[in-house]
């Protein structure tokens, strides 16, 4: 930028408050610092300078913004001097870190002060003649929380400010309609690794000290008593007997190799390691016995006999021709772990003491050391290494069925729960034979060169085993070699008679000949590229075959192969008890080989025999006339024909816009609107209905035009902007990010061919998600919910944290947290997100996110809620204690004052678990095989002594359905067994978007679709910078010391949406 605009783009003096002193004229030496900090950080969303400095504090917050890189709206319309208690409230901001929105339109006095006048030239518009654009300024929304916002004019004039409601938030006194932002947002520059993501734990936790740990509460009673039906069923758990008098040892083992390469310690593979020790326990038997030890492939081995310790040197051959290698495996004592700690803990009232985990991981372990001697290993699940041709998917690839388990402390004793999955494979195959099933159109090895692009793509990055010589080694294909296998030539050392070292070119083929005796058939294709670290390695496609155990994922299949797939997946209950039982029984499961009865464990091969109770449904209302619905008792559906939502939010000012280019508007638009006015919603007609193609979603500036366009054209802030989209599209996620961030208008996407046909039920669906958006309430619960009769305000909240998928060690996790906003009805919610470091499950700025949202409930209910309960999401057993110890003191530091000290409970919701509950008998069941909605387990299989129990709430119309497994660790409520149940089954009756129950309490379901929306936001953010977070990934000391640095600007929502459910 020219220093001539700059310079015109400074104000007039600022006007100090009245208690606080007179700033100095800005200008000079500290605003040419300010101009040269903007240029460097590009971080300049909207940066409109109005006026000079102020006094000291306006100093001190300059630094702490330089020191945070938060200048995403930093709109300052002069400078002055502070005054009375703004001082304690600016060291406040500080520690919270909540500067994101900081818009200064004046030096303000103390409490009740006005702001000054500042005029000057719009930094940003003096700007945009000789930089790129920026993204779009968001428009004025409701006051904030925290910080102070200046009103800050298109032409650049300071903004003349009043304090407004709230928490000392400052707000226009005369706002003006939003301008509509007038080009797109410029895919940021930012450097990501100079960002931090907050994280503000001196400012929100409580001291955490040795002997004041928070332990989860007890069961309250004996269990629910209150039901419309009694079950019998059976639990995929399997009693284990064991010895409590056994003893057996723990030993760290280290594998190092003797003479590393280059005099560097290489990682060694975890197959290897395996190996190593497998062939040290082999060469002694005696001192080593293999069937009484249980390894994890990695640093734990768990004996049942005293096993010697010190170093122990194995020789082990990686291949004929190759040198043997040789390993120090070290093996030292850690622990003795007694049995009888663990009956200790199962049999008495051991509340207030932690689980014996140690003693629970080496039985784990030992339990599935067999499977893991005899199937392939994914993640914590075991998979034949044969396929059958039955589970054929064709393209080379095969279902496999597989299992996974674990061991668990229950009210019966201890307990194997293993559980039924599948996964899709490609074959152990050789090569060429794969490439024939594969490829359509391969018939043989010569149509290599013609399809070579469809052959290194399907082969890349697959690992293969060589049958030309005798070795257990891998292989990952790098790709193709250039020239065909009879014109490869390579240097061959050898030594003359001397001893010298002489290099001679021989070719591939006769290499083959004389070193292996092997003659290659197809010299007239590429060899496959099975080099590392430089070294060439060369060899004919026909010499190799696909390693077993390699996952293809299941998107990639043809459309018969996922239907198979898919019913594979979805077995009835039947089917999936009876596989189950097979599985535990199998001389591969985790009960064959011996090796548990050499640990004095004992299972019992059938299935545990639970009780279960049926809840009763909720009564609804709806807009009937006589406003109350019942519900289906078989599936706990109900329907809304001549039935109308609760409270219908007029759909007065709307767009649609045709992404298909061949859907009948006007056909669409009069169903749509008369299924709205059957339900109670007064829709009027589309302001504008442009027709477009789908090329706008690869583009996101053609994308940002286009519904920018349509806002323009609407003359006025749209409610919603309906999208047609012939198809599902990756461009999805800029058009969420550009509405619900950039633009501020909420958007319902749906499939042309959907709305092309514009039956009644797609239809009613689309209303429902439309009013849910808008704030409307389409059902409501006809009586209070259980424990909260006639009481106060409450407030249910839910969490859940979104991590980057699997090889991605940089993108950081996606922090989300909802909470209602409105009470009896508890159906409408606000919701937050927060980025995070890489997989941290902890939620970091849970306290200040919880106090956002308690503000936002006193904004709207003009009072606090006075009980809260939260319900998280995504945590195993083992984080418990980070939930209560962590997260739950960081949300009572944060939210507690003086005057206010509400009543908290925290529940756990996990589905990630294996419990699986059957019918004994078909009465038990219904039409499917599946237990009813409604149904709840809480004895027997639960917690011996702890508050859980399954609950089953949704009709499970495909597979064997899978309850709810809800863990109470905190409650100040004093919920009873039948309270907590009763409540958690009629709000899985609220969920906006379906009639019918959900099988995840709504507060975790809604949390779980915010994250992933912030998941979608920072896939945007990756496309506009992949140089840099390529350079991230390459850093993996950087990543791991610091997390991924991304600003959390990115994924601040629009005020306009702050507070209403954008993400149903």
């Amino acid at each position: 930028m020219e220093r001539g605009n700059y310079r015109r783009g400074r104000g007039r003096d600022g006007g100090g408050g009245r208690r606080g002193g007179r700033g100095r004229c800005g200008g000079g030496r500290n605003q040419q610092h300010q101009h040269r900090y903007y240029q460097q950080q590009s971080q300049y969303h909207q940066h409109n300078q109005g006026g000079g400095r102020g006094g000291r504090d306006q100093q001190q917050q300059h630094q702490f913004y330089q020191q945070q890189s938060w200048y995403h709206q930093h709109n300052q319309g002069g400078g002055g001097g502070r005054g009375g208690r703004d001082q304690q409230q600016h060291q406040h901001y500080q520690q919270q870190g909540q500067y994101n929105q900081y818009n200064q339109g004046e030096g303000g006095r103390g409490t009740g002060g006005r702001g000054g006048v500042g005029r000057g030239l719009s930094y940003a518009a003096a700007a945009s003649a000789v930089q790129p654009p920026q993204p779009p300024a968001q428009q004025w929304g409701p006051p904030r929380p925290y910080g102070s916002a200046g009103e800050s004019s298109a032409r650049g004039a300071g903004g003349r400010g009043a304090w407004g409601p709230g928490p000392r938030a400052w707000r226009p006194a005369t706002p003006s309609a939003p301008a509509q932002p007038d080009r797109a947002p410029e895919p940021p520059s930012t450097d990501f690794q100079s960002l931090k993501i907050s994280e503000h734990p001196s400012a929100s936790s409580l001291p955490r000290t040795p002997g004041n740990d928070l332990q989860p509460v007890k069961r309250p009673d004996g269990g629910g008593r209150h039901s419309i039906k009694s079950l019998k069923l059976l639990a995929n758990h399997f009693r284990v007997n064991f010895n409590p008098n056994t003893i057996i040892m723990h030993y760290d083992v280290d594998v190092k190799q003797e003479v590393p390469p280059d005099g560097h310690s290489a990682k060694i593979q975890k197959s290897d390691l395996r190996m190593i020790k497998d062939k040290l326990f082999s060469d002694d038997p005696s001192r080593f016995p293999l069937s009484m030890t249980a390894y994890d492939g990695e640093k734990n081995i768990f004996s049942a006999v005293p096993l010697p310790e010190g170093k122990f040197k194995v020789d082990f051959p990686d291949a004929e021709d190759k040198k043997t290698k040789s390993y120090i495996v070290t093996i030292k004592a850690v622990k003795r772990l007694q049995f009888c700690k663990l009956r200790d803990y199962s049999s008495t009232d051991s509340h207030g003491q932690s689980v014996p985990r140690d003693i629970l991981q080496g039985m784990d372990l030992v339990m599935k050391e067999n499977p893991s001697r005899h199937r392939i290993s994914v993640g914590r699940n075991f998979y034949p290494k044969a396929f059958n041709n039955e589970d054929d998917l064709g393209g080379g690839i095969t279902a496999s069925k597989g299992f996974q388990q674990g061991l668990k402390p229950t009210s019966q004793g201890l307990a194997l729960c293993l559980d039924y999955s599948v996964l899709s494979f490609h074959k152990r195959l050789p090569v060429i034979d794969f490439l024939k099933e594969h490829i359509p159109g391969f018939k043989e090895a010569n149509n290599v060169k013609r399809l070579r692009s469809h052959v290194s793509g399907s082969l890349e990055g697959l690992k293969v085993t060589v049958t030309h010589r005798k070795t257990n080694q891998k292989y990952t294909i790098k790709g193709l070699t250039e020239k065909d296998t009879r014109n490869i030539s390579f240097g061959l050392e050898d030594r003359d008679q001397e001893g010298k070292v002489l290099v001679k070119d021989i070719n591939l083929v006769t290499f083959f000949k004389e070193k292996y005796d092997k003659e290659i058939i197809h010299k007239d294709i590429p060899c496959l590229d099975l080099g590392t670290a430089g070294k060439i390695n060369y060899v004919p496609m026909e010499f190799c075959v696909l390693v077993e155990g390699q996952r293809y994922a299941k998107e990639n299949l043809s459309k018969e192969g996922r239907q198979y797939f898919k019913r594979m997946s979805l077995p009835l209950p039947k089917e999936r008890m009876n596989t189950i039982c097979e599985m535990v029984r199998a001389d591969d499961g985790p009960c064959g080989g011996g090796i548990a009865q050499n640990f004095e464990l004992r299972v019992i091969q059938s299935m545990t025999e639970v009780e279960g109770r049926v809840i009763n449904p909720p009564r609804l209302k709806v807009g009937a006339h006589d406003g109350i619905v019942s519900v289906d008792r078989e599936k706990c559906q109900w329907n809304l024909v001549e039935k109308s939502v609760v409270d219908g939010k007029p759909v007065e000012r709307w767009a649609l816009i045709d992404f298909s280019s061949r859907l009948n508007i006007d056909h669409f638009v009069k169903k749509l609107r008369s299924r709205c006015q059957k339900l109670g919603i007064r829709m009027e007609k589309p302001l504008v209905c442009p027709q477009t193609n789908m090329r706008p979603f690869s583009d996101i500036k053609m994308l940002y035009n286009t519904v920018v366009d349509v806002v323009r054209r609407s003359q006025g802030q749209l409610q919603i902007i309906v999208c047609v989209m012939a198809g599902q599209h990756p461009g999805y996620g800029f058009l969420k990010w550009l509405s619900e961030t950039q633009i501020g208008v909420v958007t319902q996407c749906c499939l042309s061919k959907h709305a092309s046909q514009a039956c009644d039920r797609f239809l009613a669906n689309l209303a429902l998600k439309i009013n849910a958006k808008l704030g409307g309430s389409n059902a409501e619960l006809v009586d209070p919910l259980p424990r909260f009769e006639g009481e106060g305000q409450v407030m249910f909240a839910g969490a859940d944290v979104n991590h980057p998928p699997a090889g991605n060690k940089t993108c950081p996790s996606m922090a989300a947290v909802v909470a209602t906003v409105n009470w009896p009805a508890a159906n409408r919610y606000a919701a937050r997100i927060c980025p995070q470091y890489h997989r941290k499950e902890r939620i970091l700025n849970f306290g200040s996110m919880c106090l956002e949202l308690i503000q936002t409930y006193a904004r709207i209910n003009k009072v606090k809620p006075e009980r809260i309960v939260i319900f998280r999401d995504g945590v195993s057993e083992g984080q418990f204690d980070m939930v209560l110890n962590e997260e739950l003191r960081d949300l009572k530091k944060a939210i507690y004052a003086e005057d206010y000290h509400p009543t908290i409970t925290v529940i756990v919701a996990r589905k990630r678990h294996q419990t699986r509950l059957f019918p004994e008998t078909p009465r038990d069941g219904g039409p499917t095989g599946n237990v009813p909605p409604g149904t709840v387990v809480d004895r027997t299989i639960t917690h011996p002594f702890e508050f859980d129990f399954y609950l089953c709430s949704h009709y499970g119309s495909l597979g064997t359905s899978k309850p709810t497994h809800y863990y109470v660790l905190w409650d100040e409520h004093n919920f009873t067994s039948d309270q907590l149940q009763k409540l958690i089954f009629d709000m899985c009756f609220t969920f906006a978007r379906c009639t019918k129950p959900v099988s995840l309490v709504p507060p975790v379901y809604y949390a779980d679709l915010v994250a992933y929306r912030g998941r979608m936001y920072q896939e945007v953010v990756t496309r506009f910078n992949p140089g840099s977070a390529a350079a991230s990934s390459s850093s993996s000391s950087a990543a791991s010391s610091s997390g991924p640095s991304f600003d959390e600007g990115f994924y601040k929502l629009h005020p306009e949406l702050e507070n209403i459910m954008y993400f149903v």
